[in-house]
């Protein structure tokens, strides 16, 4: 049976991975700075990681929330511990569409609303209202189409509190910084209006911290560089190192009813032990320092190198901007240079999203390839 043809894949085949690197099958050794799109927190197969999921594995690999699991209740005091948001509840799922939507269903039931407002550029993930929450056309299906969304742009105040005072709108969604859709970032300002306007208006504000969450921008949570308090965070790539798991952090002030939400996979023995074997690393290996240490000699490279117009975003969630359309490159670095980098829908634009154990060696690697590259 063939494979639904969806991916441009590039011919390459990884078939291991040991913390920065990937290698293919024929032990060609590729630097890994997009962690399969900043899913790998902690880098590649690293043993704390192994030795967990083994271990859980061996005894219990699942059952359903239908019994007490513990390792849920462990998970969701870690995050608690090392995101500082104290009082947060957790609800456990297994991707970033999954978290988004159950947030915005959510919000939904609890203001008994149904408008969003989301922003230009954002990406929310592609099932039912978190896609329709998407400003992408090419991937909104008509049935996901019959979902009320409002895109504005950022920094729009104004335009935000005009669809809020209409009183229709359950949710307001945003990036603190955009992933897919290029690194860009509202202003200080803007966050925290947006953040007293729906407070004013009974609108929630969901901090979808899927791609930059988990410490990648420097902070446990990118909305945590602002005066904001969401009643939702969504969160889920960082979370597993690659094992599927996703959720959202609920406000004390939501109260939970039986049946609201649901899940036949989320929070399974075996993704409890992942995503703790991840926080227990962040922990234990000061990855947040490393995040700042890295990013600012990344940062203070790349602005030595002409070509580059701009540099976007924080911490490792990086974008490189040039003045032409970087697919090319990008294979050069990859084919030539065995380097993966990421794309963005800003065609001029490089992602790098590496594990957070990065080191400055590996800096040193990319940027001498992209000289090499670019010359």
């Amino acid at each position: 049976m063939p494979l639904f043809d969806v991916y441009p894949l590039y011919n390459v085949t990884p078939v291991s991975g040991k913390d920065m690197h990937v290698y293919d099958e024929n032990c060609v050794e590729y630097l890994d700075l997009y962690g399969g799109h900043a899913v790998i927190s902690i880098g590649h197969s690293h043993p704390n990681y192994v030795t967990a999921i083994t271990n859980q594995v061996s005894k219990l690999g699942f059952y359903s929330n239908a019994i007490q699991n513990p390792l849920q209740v462990e998970l969701a005091n870690k995050i608690e511990a090392l995101s500082g948001c104290k009082g947060y509840e957790l609800f456990l799922c297994n991707s970033g569409a999954e978290a988004n939507e159950n947030a915005l269903k959510l919000a939904s039931f609890k203001t008994g609303k149904s408008r969003v407002v989301a922003f230009k550029n954002g990406f929310h993930g592609r099932t039912s209202a978190a896609v329709a929450a998407t400003d992408n056309a090419n991937i909104i299906a008509p049935i996901n189409a019959q979902q009320q969304v409002t895109i504005l742009a950022l920094n729009d105040v104004e335009g935000v509190k005009r669809e809020l005072e209409k009183g229709d709108v359950c949710a307001v969604i945003v990036e603190f910084i955009q992933g897919v859709g290029g690194l860009d970032q509202g202003t200080a300002e803007f966050f925290e209006q947006v953040d007293k306007l729906c407070k004013a208006n009974n609108t929630y504000f969901i901090a979808d911290e899927v791609q930059a969450g988990y410490g990648r921008s420097g902070k446990f949570f990118a909305f945590q560089y602002y005066n904001v308090t969401p009643e939702v965070i969504s969160i889920a790539k960082g979370m597993g190192n690659g094992f599927p798991i996703g959720g959202i952090l609920i406000h004390p002030d939501i109260e939970a009813k039986h049946g609201m939400l649901g899940t036949t996979f989320g929070g399974n023995h075996l993704a409890c032990a992942a995503g703790l074997a991840v926080l227990n690393t962040i922990e234990d290996e000061n990855l947040i320092a490393n995040v700042n240490t890295i990013s600012e000699y990344f940062i203070s490279v790349a602005k030595t190198i002409p070509q580059i117009k701009n540099i976007k975003g924080r911490g490792l969630m990086i974008g490189l901007e040039f003045d032409f359309e970087v697919g090319e490159l990008r294979k050069k670095l990859i084919y030539e240079h065995r380097i993966f980098t990421g794309g963005a829908s800003n065609k001029k634009l490089i992602r790098i999203l590496p594990p957070l154990t990065i080191k400055k060696e590996h800096v040193d690697q990319f940027f001498e390839a992209l000289k090499k590259a670019l010359s």
